[in-house]
């Protein structure tokens, strides 16, 4: 807000080990995805600004205050660099090892063999609407005649009446299939704005 790191509100009502792991997982993706950068200590910035945003996040929670936040979370963490500054929270878990959320802790120094592994896509197998699949038949569906075919469209249900109700052949098979579109002969087409009745159906 106004250039300045605001606080998350909609993360207030989570427990302390959530929201740090929040913070946690969205600075550590940054940051080892740019480890390769020369420049990767420029993240310096971000890494303050996260930080910021996340104790005062935590000071809003408690009621409190940045500063009391900071020194109630603090930690240290061994790296290959020597030790760092951290911040975490712990979840006691009986006889089980706790759980930590740790935010930061990451030397920002360049690694020239750092492996990035970017997800593959998954692929999705979409199935074929009704319409393209009435359309890809080529088969016009009033007199079931092949070839090229065009889509006839209404806007709404309630246009084409009831299926008991006395109309053209052609609102008559769209309201008995309920569907607002119907395929159909260019023949057909012209017949149905035209306002004559489509061909009938060959035998």
């Amino acid at each position: 807000m106004r250039g300045k790191p605001e606080r998350r509100p909609w993360l207030v009502n989570d427990d302390d080990h959530t929201i740090v792991n929040t913070y946690a997982a969205e600075y550590r993706g940054l940051v080892q995805y740019y480890l390769l950068a020369g420049d990767v200590y420029r993240l310096n910035r971000v890494h303050w600004v996260m930080l910021t945003s996340l104790l005062k996040t935590l000071a809003c929670k408690h009621d409190s205050s940045v500063s009391k936040m900071a020194a109630a979370y603090k930690a240290t963490v061994e790296t290959p660099f020597g030790p760092r500054r951290c911040f975490q929270a712990s979840v006691e878990r009986g006889s089980r090892k706790p759980l930590v959320a740790r935010f930061g802790g990451i030397p920002l120094k360049r690694q020239k063999n750092a492996v990035l592994v970017d997800r593959r896509p998954v692929q999705v197998a979409s199935r074929r609407t009704e319409l393209i699949t009435r359309l890809v038949a080529g088969r016009c569906e009033m007199c079931e005649q092949t070839g090229e075919v065009d889509v006839h469209q209404v806007r709404k249900l309630t246009q084409l009446g009831r299926p008991e109700q006395s109309q053209p052949a052609w609102k008559e098979t769209m309201a008995a299939r309920r569907r607002k579109t119907l395929v159909v002969c260019q023949a057909c087409h012209t017949s149905i704005h035209a306002g004559q009745p489509a061909a009938p159906p060959t035998e």
